[in-house]
């Protein structure tokens, strides 16, 4: 019986070493996502443990990548798990006697007075019919409860909505999501994510308000940083946004409406951003946004969603385009989420990176971050038909709080644009010119 308990037990931690495997994180790595100690996540690995509520096996399910099916048969293993390490601490092994084998039986008329004697157990008559074990009663309990938990879950797992089904692809549609605030938050007016600046309207939104959430300077006065502001007192993560990335470190094209006479060199890339701006330059073909997500204390704050807004939608024109390098590559590419903003509703997709042949594990939400545990999202949104105004949307939660914050161009939308028929040029080193594009 104690080796079928035990066999439950090491079956359900078996499964937990399966989704760990398919990681690329160590214990400790999986366990400050899961705000856990690193030893107690080992422990329930090797089947010295089992945790006794199912809600930290299912995040760390949802971490591993799991399917629906594969939580579902966790489910069942925990419940049995479960049940073994309690019928084992109940019904412990009969002690060996240490009696004398000659050891006269005691006599009940030497017991004190008041004190019980207990009766030797009568013999069962030939024709009564034999009664069922407990142990054996309480397995069909067990079997009982574990059909019913299932039923259950089942049931809960159907009623999920789409973009929220465990196993999913991460991705979310452009819906509006239902926002709540922190208790004493008053709530905004616009149905956007809060801001710190009510007052400052989107041109693209047709003069609704738009936040602009950036985690410097304070709710009441500007950053230093020209075009980031802190997000509402409340929001419990920081984050920076950075889209003027280019592939590989030196591949990018971006729309100017000038000649090539009237363009300058192309700056390294750390100076993108103030080199494209001098010149009113959109992102030609590719937008690379990389952002910066931590928790402000130790608390864990789960990313639940990206979504994906396009504001504005034009023909590619009116301009040429101009490459920053002569062809490049790498042996690494990041993971990332791929957006196609050609589609009426565009999503974003998370996707494998490659590092020398190696395949990075595509980033799956919900995710956790901290103040001590960071983490950088990549998007990668193209285009070849579409003029596209678009911005990004994260939802989070901690603590039974949720909201949502508006990731942008500080407080702009992205632009992107096709460049399909648009002169294109390339910049020679030799003659310090802009040339027509050669490859």
């Amino acid at each position: 019986m104690y080796e079928a308990q035990d066999d439950d037990v090491q079956e359900f931690a078996a499964a937990l070493r399966r989704l760990k495997d398919r990681t690329d994180r160590s214990y400790g790595q999986l366990a400050r996502r899961l705000n856990m100690n690193t030893s107690t996540l080992h422990r329930y690995c090797a089947g010295d443990a089992v945790p006794l509520d199912f809600a930290p096996v299912e995040r760390f399910a949802a971490l591993c990548g799991a399917t629906a099916e594969e939580r579902l048969e966790l489910h069942r293993l925990w419940i049995l798990a479960v049940a073994a390490r309690q019928r084992s601490r109940t019904v412990p092994p009969p002690a060996p006697s240490t009696a004398p084998a000659d050891a006269p039986a005691a006599d009940p008329a030497d017991a004190r007075p008041g004190t019980p004697v207990e009766e030797p157990a009568k013999e069962p008559a030939p024709h009564d019919p034999p009664r069922r074990p407990w142990y054996r009663r309480r397995r069909l309990l067990v079997s009982a409860a574990v059909a019913t938990a299932l039923l259950a879950t089942l049931g809960s797992l159907s009623a999920l909505p789409d973009d929220r089904r465990p196993g999913a692809s991460g991705s979310v549609e452009a819906a509006d999501p239902p926002r709540t605030t922190s208790p004493g938050t008053p709530r905004p007016k616009s149905s956007k994510s809060p801001s710190p600046s009510a007052t400052t309207p989107s041109p693209e939104a047709g003069g609704s308000k738009t936040p602009s959430a950036k985690p410097t300077g304070t709710a009441e006065e500007p950053s230093k940083d020209p075009g980031q502001r802190r997000p509402p007192a409340g929001v419990p993560l920081a984050w920076s946004a950075d889209s003027h990335v280019w592939q590989a470190g030196c591949g990018h094209d971006y729309v100017i409406g000038r000649s090539p006479q009237q363009v300058a060199p192309p700056p390294a890339a750390q100076d993108a951003e103030t080199w494209a701006g001098s010149h009113d330059a959109v992102h030609g073909r590719q937008t690379l946004v990389k952002i910066s997500v931590q928790g402000r204390t130790s608390t864990a704050v789960v990313l639940e969603a990206l979504r994906v807004r396009v504001v504005g939608r034009a023909a590619p024109g009116g301009g040429s385009s101009y490459a920053m390098d002569n062809g490049c590559g790498g042996a690494l590419t990041p993971r990332y989420f791929d957006v196609d903003l050609d589609k009426d509703r565009p999503v974003a997709l998370p996707a494998d990176g490659n590092d020398s042949g190696v395949t990075i594990p595509a980033m799956r939400l919900p995710y956790r971050v901290s103040a001590e545990d960071p983490e950088v999202l990549l998007i990668d949104a193209r285009t070849k038909n579409c003029a596209c105004s678009w911005y990004l949307e994260l939802d989070w939660s901690s603590q039974g709080r949720t909201g949502t914050v508006r990731v942008d161009d500080h407080g702009r939308p992205f632009r992107t644009t096709g460049i399909e028929g648009l002169p294109r040029y390339e910049y020679d080193t030799s003659a310090r010119q802009w040339v027509p594009y050669s490859s």
